[in-house]
């Protein structure tokens, strides 16, 4: 992502806009998360490496901050989470 929204938040109407920007949310920090991991891989010093990993996981939670209040708002992406699930534990048992 790198800085470009992946949606024009103007077009989205008011009512869904809170909803659109968390999602925002969740993909730029799922992008941290994979740039500093991929860096993180590529380090070559020690303690590079252990910041870049450290920086990662506190991507994570933020990626749950914006999970968590989506949660709140939308609650057909609670459905569909709980659906993913079940399908997952279906497949993997």
């Amino acid at each position: 992502m790198l800085s470009e929204l992946p949606i024009d938040l103007e077009k989205v109407s008011k009512e869904n806009r809170d909803r659109e920007i968390l999602r925002v949310g969740m993909i730029a920090e799922l992008d941290a998360v994979n740039l500093y991991e991929q860096l993180a891989a590529m380090a070559e010093r020690k303690e590079v490496k252990a910041v870049l990993l450290d920086i990662a996981k506190e991507e994570k939670t933020h990626m749950g901050e914006f999970q968590a209040l989506l949660l709140r708002q939308d609650k057909e992406q609670v459905e569909e989470l709980e659906k993913g699930k079940k399908e997952v534990e279906e497949v993997v048992e």
